[in-house]
C-alpha cells in the first residue's frame, strides 16, 4: 500500500516539474518586473516582428485580430444594453451601469466568438506574445 502512495507522489512531482518547465518559457515577469520598463512599441514594430518571425508572427497577427473582434463586441454590447436601459427606464445611472456591463459582456462574447472563428484554441498565443517581447527587448536594448 505504501508503494502505491510513493508512486503517486513521484507522478505528481514529475507533473509539477513539467508544469513549471512549460510555464517558465511563458513567463511575463521578466518583462514586467524590471528596473527600467521596456519602451513602448507601435503597430509598425509589431508588423515588423510578424514579418520577421515565420513561426510566432502569424499567431501574433491572429491574436491581434481577435482583439478587434473583442473591441467590436464591447462597443455593440455597451451601446445596445445602455440604449435598451435608457429606452425603458430613463434612468441615467441605470443606463450607465448597463453601458459598463454591456461592454464587459460584449468583450467576453467577442473574445469567445474570435476564439472559435479564428481557432485560437489551436494556437499558443502566450508564447507568441513572449517571443515578441523578447524580440522587442533585443531590438531596443541592442542585445
Amino acid at each position: 500500500m505504501e508503494e502505491d502512495s510513493s508512486a503517486d507522489l513521484s507522478y505528481f512531482r514529475r507533473h509539477k516539474e513539467a508544469f513549471k518547465d512549460y510555464w517558465a518559457d511563458k513567463n511575463y515577469s521578466r518583462f514586467i518586473k524590471r528596473d527600467k520598463p521596456l519602451p513602448s512599441w507601435s503597430s509598425s514594430d509589431v508588423e515588423e516582428f510578424i514579418a520577421s518571425d515565420p513561426i510566432h508572427g502569424p499567431t501574433l497577427k491572429t491574436a491581434r485580430e481577435a482583439a478587434n473582434y473583442s473591441a467590436v463586441g464591447s462597443v455593440i454590447g455597451a451601446v445596445s444594453t445602455a440604449g435598451f436601459a435608457w429606452k425603458y427606464s430613463k434612468s441615467l445611472h441605470g443606463a450607465g451601469l448597463s453601458f459598463v456591463a454591456g461592454a464587459v459582456f460584449g468583450w467576453t462574447f467577442g473574445q469567445e466568438f474570435a476564439n472559435h472563428w479564428l481557432q485560437l484554441y489551436r494556437l499558443d498565443t502566450v508564447a507568441a506574445q513572449v517571443k515578441f517581447l523578447e524580440w522587442w527587448k533585443k531590438k531596443t536594448e541592442g542585445h
